[in-house]
């Protein structure tokens, strides 16, 4: 292999997206909602989650819908406010649903690092 290819192995950057699916293959949760919902709880709002990723209210509420009618539990407490405004929160289920998908998505990185790893070893030798 030539000096060229080797020293280009290093530049390589691994980059991938995970997704769940119903049996129509519509997604139902995935990187971006799994964020959006993190940020949710974080902020306390809806608009400020939307805002910190740069996605629209009207299509993340779309989707924390479709979260909800999937699974048949809803995610989000809305608490009204008076002078300090509301709060948006998960669910205990909303919260475990995000905890759930953390473990799953630590466990899976850990894999596809070790096989990138390996893929460039690979491509060494």
């Amino acid at each position: 292999m030539s000096e060229k290819f080797e020293n280009k192995l290093s530049n390589i950057r691994l980059h991938y997206k995970i997704w769940m699916a119903d049996e129509k293959e519509e997604g139902i949760l995935g990187d971006g909602k799994w964020k959006m919902l993190k940020l949710i709880e974080e902020k306390g709002s809806i608009k400020a989650a939307c805002d910190a990723l740069g996605y629209t209210y009207r299509r993340t509420w779309g989707n924390l819908r479709k979260i909800e009618r999937f699974f048949g539990f809803p995610l989000l407490e809305k608490h009204r406010g008076g002078s300090e405004g509301g709060r948006t929160m998960l669910t205990p289920e909303g919260r475990k649903l995000v905890r759930a998908f953390d473990t799953f998505h630590q466990n899976i990185d850990n894999q596809i690092q070790q096989g990138f790893e390996k893929f460039i070893e690979d491509l060494k030798n």
